[in-house]
């Protein structure tokens, strides 16, 4: 499935093709420029700065995948957080947020323990999953916070 970019300026989704990944994108609807916005269908790296921008004011819903480069069941869920993100391309944004050098997010969120992930609408978390959960209950949750 191709990547999705959500323009931010009118909604629109916007598919970018395989061949074209490394051109700068525009909306096909509005034109404005898509440079920087997450795209959906893979999963997006984020910042403790970029937080507010790419989650909380996000259009789609969001799962964001606390970890540590350093656990093992982090390393374990990753690949079903990335298949998730390509299945649900258009309808979830899915971000990985590295807990040991973006402290203040996870401070905020009071997260005690990796892999946590955490679900938004419309920039409200919604809820939480501790632990390497596995896929069927993760799926079931997103299933929850698209419909």
């Amino acid at each position: 499935m191709q990547p999705v970019i959500v323009c931010p300026a009118c909604g629109a989704k916007n598919r970018i093709p395989e061949e074209k990944q490394h051109l700068t994108p525009k909306c096909g609807r509005c034109g404005a420029s898509l440079a920087g916005v997450p795209i959906s269908g893979k999963v997006n790296h984020l910042s403790d700065a970029a937080f507010h921008a790419q989650v909380e004011q996000s259009n789609l819903p969001v799962l964001v995948d606390l970890y540590s480069p350093t656990c093992g069941p982090c390393r374990i869920i990753a690949p079903v957080v990335e298949a998730l993100a390509r299945e649900y391309a258009g309808r979830l944004l899915v971000f990985k947020l590295d807990t040991s050098s973006q402290q203040m997010t996870a401070a905020r969120f009071q997260i005690r323990g990796v892999p946590t992930l955490l679900f938004f609408q419309n920039g409200q978390l919604v809820d939480q999953l501790v632990g390497a959960a596995p896929r069927s209950e993760i799926e079931q949750r997103i299933v929850q916070l698209i419909n």
